[in-house]
């Protein structure tokens, strides 16, 4: 499972030109997820993305967690694109929307997320705050 996990002070989400998800300070999370990924591995990158520490303390350094703020979470299969064997990615890491959808369900839940909508066409609008933006791993390569 992967997740670029990006800082912001606001974000949306559109489906056909409606807002689906929105939200103010905190992050906007771009999920991906393969074949291999399992729930452990959802929750495991819910409990990353909560404790990651990346906003401002006091003395104005990253050190703090997501704490009470908001985070908009996308589902991404593009972040699985291969693109060594030319300029066209391939997907085939991408996990189907039948294993895909529920991990996604989960991650979201965890986080208590505003979302996407899973499989449609987005239109995704954000400030990236800093600008910070951080690529999760679950299970890590090796």
């Amino acid at each position: 499972m992967r997740a670029l996990v990006q800082r912001v002070s606001r974000a949306a989400v559109r489906v056909d030109g409606s807002v689906v998800g929105e939200i103010g300070d905190g992050l906007c999370v771009l999920l991906g997820v393969t074949h291999t990924d399992t729930a452990a591995d959802a929750d495991r990158i819910a409990e990353k993305v909560r404790a990651l520490r990346v906003f401002p303390d006091a003395d104005g350094r990253m050190n703090e967690p997501l704490g009470a703020r908001e985070v908009l979470c996308v589902s991404q299969f593009t972040l699985y694109g291969d693109t060594r064997k030319g300029a066209r990615p391939s997907y085939v890491a991408a996990a189907p929307p039948e294993i895909a959808e529920p991990l996604y369900e989960r991650v979201c839940d965890a986080l208590d997320a505003q979302r996407g909508v899973f499989g449609a066409h987005m239109e995704i609008e954000l400030v990236n705050d800093g600008p910070v933006t951080v690529m999760l791993e679950v299970p890590a390569p090796r």
